[in-house]
């Protein structure tokens, strides 16, 4: 297989991109797990879970929008289930199917985190940039996110026994 490697500035940006990604997302959850003892991957699935309707995900649904394996996701819920933040119930809809409900404690406690994590994006991110530079940057992640679905292999469709 023919290789097109980077160019200096090619790999001068890419390895500034995953320099700087790893970086901020490690302040955001240093600070999430000072403040308030949750990690930005906890957080990241209460806000998921408060944005839905009823508060609840299917699991396998809550997993694909964390990019996580069915499995990867049962270990992520533990903690939290453990905590009373999160409740996994079976889907009243598919006997083999299950959901995550956000519980009151969760919500509560993604109520009290989400200013500091607003305050820690809009620090070391928004109020970097020039408006039009954010908006630049967001279609510019918006096209790589679209080549990663393009090439994403696609899974069969699940077919749930109705009857």
């Amino acid at each position: 297989m023919a290789v097109n490697w980077l160019d200096p500035e090619e790999q001068t940006a890419w390895r500034t991109i995953i320099h700087v990604h790893s970086r901020l997302l490690g302040r955001l959850d240093a600070e999430l797990q000072g403040c308030h003892g949750m990690s930005l991957p906890d957080y990241e699935v209460l806000v998921h879970l408060s944005e839905a309707p009823g508060h609840h995900l299917r699991m396998a649904e809550l997993a694909e929008r964390l990019s996580l394996s069915p499995s990867g996701l049962t270990r992520r819920l533990d903690g939290l289930v453990r905590e009373g933040l999160v409740e996994r119930r079976a889907c009243p809809s598919d006997r083999r199917g299950s959901l995550a409900v956000l519980t009151p404690t969760g919500f509560a406690a993604l109520q009290e985190a989400a200013p500091t994590h607003v305050n820690g994006v809009r620090r070391y991110l928004i109020d970097r940039l020039e408006r039009e530079k954010l908006f630049e940057l967001a279609a510019a992640f918006d096209s790589v996110g679209q080549a990663l679905e393009e090439a994403q292999p696609q899974r069969p469709a699940v077919r749930s026994r109705t009857t």
